[in-house]
Order: C-alpha cells, then sequence, then structure tokens
C-alpha cells in the first residue's frame, strides 16, 4: 500500500511518519502531484497559520489537486481546517470540501485549547472499535462548529466538530498521531479503509 504525506512546509511530519511505522505501514512525503494522485492513502496534515499554509498550497497547485483527489485523505488539525470553505485564522479561504467555516474560540476560554478533550457522537469506521469519551490530543485555536459532515464532536466553550467526512475525505481537528493507543487506532482504522 502507497501512503503519501503531502509536503507543504506545514506540518509535525515525524511523529505521523512514526506512528503509521508502529502500524506496520511505510509512508513517503511528498509534494509531486503524480506521486500524491497515485496514493492508495492520502494524509494532509498540519500545525502552523491557515493563510500562509494556503499561499503555500496555492504556489504548488496543490490547492487544485487536493480537493479532486479520489482515495481516502486524512487532513490532521490544520489540514482538516483547510480542507472546510474558509477560515477566520488570517481571514483566508480553505479548499472547499467541507461545507463548514471555521471560527476562533471565544475570549471566554484559554486559546489555544492544548492537551487532553474527549470525543463522542462517533459515527463512521473511522472510530472503529473507538469507545465514546475516548480523550484525544488537542491543540488548537479555531474549530469548525458542528454541521451535516460532524462525525465526532469535542466540548470546549462550544460543542464543536473535532472530525468530519465527506465521501472520501476525512479530517480530525485532535492528532491522532499524539493520542496514544485509541489514536493509532483511529490511524489505522484509516489506512486499512
Amino acid at each position: 500500500m502507497k501512503i503519501v504525506i503531502i509536503n507543504y512546509g506545514a506540518g509535525n511530519i515525524q511523529s505521523i511518519m512514526f506512528a503509521i511505522e508502529r502500524l506496520g505501514f511505510k509512508a513517503v512525503l511528498s509534494d509531486n502531484q503524480n506521486e500524491i494522485s497515485s496514493a492508495d492513502k492520502v494524509i494532509f496534515p498540519g500545525v502552523g497559520e491557515a493563510s500562509s499554509a494556503m499561499v503555500k498550497l496555492r504556489e504548488s497547485g496543490l490547492d487544485s489537486l487536493i480537493p479532486q483527489l479520489k482515495q481516502p485523505v486524512l487532513g490532521i488539525c490544520l489540514g482538516m481546517q483547510l480542507m472546510c470553505n474558509k477560515t477566520e485564522e488570517g481571514n483566508s479561504e480553505g479548499l472547499g470540501i467541507f461545507d463548514v467555516d471555521v471560527v476562533k474560540f471565544s475570549n471566554n476560554v484559554k486559546v489555544p485549547q492544548m492537551g487532553w478533550n474527549q470525543i463522542y457522537d462517533l459515527k463512521t469506521d473511522l472510530f472503529k472499535g473507538i469507545s465514546e469519551n475516548e480523550f484525544m490530543y488537542l491543540v488548537h485555536s479555531f474549530y469548525a462548529p458542528n454541521c451535516a459532515e460532524s462525525i465526532a464532536t469535542t466540548n470546549y466553550d462550544v460543542e464543536y466538530a473535532s472530525a468530519l467526512q465527506k465521501n472520501n475525505f476525512y479530517g480530525t481537528q485532535f492528532h491522532p498521531e499524539k493520542s496514544g493507543d485509541v489514536g493509532e487506532k483511529i490511524l489505522g482504522n484509516f489506512l486499512r479503509m
């Protein structure tokens, strides 16, 4: 199986690579459109600021490629947010895969949300064998509100979508690669789809 992690200079790639290796798979890091298109599974990571990440995606043409991919694609953290219509972070347009706008947490809570929080209302095979209210690791100041494409929910000031799915596209606001055995199981579920 060919697993490609999209390389666009915004990501915490090493921990994802190690998590995939622990699951018995190998991944390659690439920004090559043909290599990404021919992958069996694509992971779209992201740590950083949305508007500068979108600039990098546009410069490389990946902003056009990603929404056209037909194989399972998993966006993680900023990767998931960039798959939405737009984000308040840098007032940036997104890729328009998920029909929701990313917004900033209010001043009622400490921002960024950093640490462990629960996921619930779990839907789809991404969460096969995962119990409701498991704890996942999150670091983010912006969130996607609950919407028709939500497949997991977390509560921090408000209930929001901690995972999204539309057709072959999946996104997690949490970092499965940093969420211990449960996170690795979710990553494994994605890789075995």
